[in-house]
């Protein structure tokens, strides 16, 4: 199918049937959006998404409505059907600047199983979103260095991009102490010893070792030696002159 101005509207038409008023309400108290949200649960968002790959998805692609949160997150899923790798790159690329909140972009990155493939393409295509001003494009490409990249020969080079981010967008420290737990996770004196020195802000530090601590995946002797090296705010290091 060659998508028309009546196709996209009976794909509209067709999402309006699927809204779930309860599911609508419970994600629109968890995601902050510009985005109108219907209620579409992820899983059928993915489903459709692979109906609409059957069809000229570039085509589709090319003229994407944009009214419903739903909508970008299945334009985001479609992306990962096209084939070549430079043409879904320009696709995601203009497809950045849709992505105004967590949940959509830790979605959509998830999708992207082509990266593990082909990590040395992507590695400096990923250097380029951490490097911009844009929180959810910095947070893209957080997200996509914890879903793909966490592996030995890769730990320096994300560690020394975390020292170049100095974001304090609150959805990027997030996402950096997700993605520091995670490399303490699987590879934790490698990740303490980085953690004795990184550069990043208190908040991004403090919040790591929280989530570290949260895990059932390390001791007890861990967790309570990682307490040394919470960081203290101006206004408490007053209080201990």
């Amino acid at each position: 199918m060659i998508w028309q101005e009546e196709h996209y509207k009976e794909y509209e038409k067709k999402l309006k049937e699927r809204q779930d008023v309860s599911y609508r309400n419970f994600h629109k108290r968890l995601t902050e959006t510009k985005y109108e949200i219907l209620g579409i649960r992820v899983p059928i968002c993915r489903k459709i998404a692979k109906e609409i790959a059957k069809t000229d998805v570039l085509a589709f692609l090319d003229r994407a409505p944009n009214n419903y949160y739903e909508e970008i997150l299945i334009e985001g899923f479609v992306l990962e059907t096209i084939l070549e790798e430079e043409i879904f790159w320009a696709y995601f690329k203009r497809f950045l600047p849709k992505i105004d909140n967590w949940a959509i972009c830790d979605s959509v990155c998830s999708s992207f199983k082509r990266i593990a493939k082909k990590r040395e393409y992507y590695w400096p295509r990923i250097q380029v979103l951490l490097n911009q001003k844009e929180p959810f494009t910095i947070r893209v490409g957080l997200i996509l260095l914890l879903d793909y990249y966490l592996l030995p020969t890769y730990l320096k080079k994300i560690e020394n991009q975390l020292d170049r981010i100095k974001s304090n967008h609150y959805y990027v420290n997030m996402a950096m102490a997700w993605l520091l737990a995670e490399m303490y996770i699987k590879y934790p004196k490698e990740t303490e010893e980085y953690i004795k020195t990184a550069k990043m802000n208190d908040f991004t530090i403090n919040k790591t070792i929280s989530k570290i601590r949260e895990s059932n995946r390390i001791s007890k002797e861990e967790k309570d030696r990682l307490l040394q090296y919470k960081r203290r705010r101006k206004n408490e290091e007053k209080n201990y002159n």
